[in-house]
């Protein structure tokens, strides 16, 4: 499925389960998409296959565009730990690419389900952020992306909404809020590399 949908935007793809040594397809890539699928299952594999390292190379080194969702988005960030796979596998890796610097869950539903007696999604989120208070969630709905481009310490980070929705950052002890456009992430954390607008 992700190659139907790269190959729709006229990028031709190939898997790296088709090279012999995954890390010299990183080496060689123009670009990196990883798509969708267990978050759990799919970092184990990045490390497994010694990947991590020299993704992040390829993007912090080299400019090659990384696009990832869903899973894929769970990975670019320091830790799977906001992800809302189960973990399916037993090897438990948390550290991930570290691409993007602060914690994002995809996918993020805020809707009440009738009957449902269980944590809501605002609830998970708010318990991660008072065991982790030095952090925050950046919560993405559907159809929205965060986009990171520029030169190395130049970057720009840009929030897009194909709905009009809007994006909620989750702080310890506070209220979560939403915005539409990236500027609030500048307060997040003092170690954001890049420059960031709306």
């Amino acid at each position: 499925r992700a190659r139907e949908l790269t190959e729709s935007l006229g990028v031709e793809t190939i898997s790296i389960h088709q090279f012999d040594d995954p890390v010299d397809a990183i080496h060689r890539a123009d670009a990196i998409f990883i798509s969708g699928g267990n978050t759990w299952r799919l970092n184990q594999r990045l490390h497994e296959y010694g990947l991590v390292v020299p993704i992040q190379r390829a993007v912090r080194e080299r400019g090659v565009p990384y696009v990832g969702w869903s899973a894929g988005c769970n990975v670019a960030t320091p830790s799977i730990r906001t992800t809302n796979d189960m973990p399916v596998c037993s090897v438990a890796v948390l550290p991930a690419l570290g691409l993007f610097p602060v914690q994002i869950n995809p996918h993020y539903l805020d809707a009440s389900i009738s009957g449902h007696m269980g944590e809501t999604r605002d609830e998970r989120l708010a318990e991660f952020c008072a065991i982790n208070p030095s952090e925050h969630v950046v919560a993405l709905r559907e159809a929205s992306l965060l986009q990171v481009s520029g030169e190395s310490g130049h970057e720009t980070v840009e929030y897009w909404s194909a709905r009009g929705e809007e994006f909620k950052i989750f702080r310890h002890g506070e209220t979560p809020r939403e915005y539409q456009d990236a500027a609030p992430l500048a307060a997040l954390t003092p170690f954001i590399p890049f420059t960031l607008r709306g």
